[in-house]
């Protein structure tokens, strides 16, 4: 539902860009990216960028007039790798909402709450959703508008 959403919310200016961070690094990944793709008008160019955010929206972003990123919590996941205790991604957030800022586009960001959910058993686990929270809190603070989707419906935050 999130991803559809971000795409609805996007609206309809082009040029526009689907900014993928997911990587088909198996094969339920791989028909989960397919699936997406298959949702998506044949109007939007596919980017897949797992890390390199701020560079891709530095050199390509002026192009669009609509982006939708979709995830930054796999974008997380693909910038820190396997050590996430300890991870801090202040800076690097800060740097990619400046580049965000100077590109013309509408941007559509998805992200995936995960403090909805359990308290993780193992500390990487709670690293991990620590920082991915983190992450949120600051996209959020920088959003002009904040939304989440609980059972496929888009419910505004800010």
């Amino acid at each position: 539902g999130k991803s559809q959403a971000a795409l609805d919310k996007a609206g309809r200016k082009g040029p526009k860009a689907f900014v993928a961070t997911g990587q088909a690094l198996d094969g339920e990944m791989k028909a989960r990216i397919e699936r997406h793709r298959a949702t998506r008008a044949a109007d939007w160019s596919t980017a897949e960028v797992p890390r390199s955010l701020t560079n891709w929206f530095r050199s390509e972003g002026s192009q669009y007039r609509t982006i939708v990123v979709d995830c930054l919590t796999l974008w997380v996941s693909n910038v820190c790798g396997p050590r996430i205790v300890g991870k801090d991604l202040t800076n690097t957030v800060d740097e990619l909402v400046q580049a965000i800022r100077r590109t013309p586009a509408r941007v559509v960001l998805v992200s995936n709450e995960l403090g909805f959910g359990l308290v993780p058993m193992s500390r990487a686990a709670r690293a991990f959703r620590d920082l991915a929270g983190r992450v949120n809190q600051q996209f959020a603070a920088a959003a002009d508008d904040v939304y989440v989707v609980i059972a496929g419906q888009l419910l505004r935050v800010k």
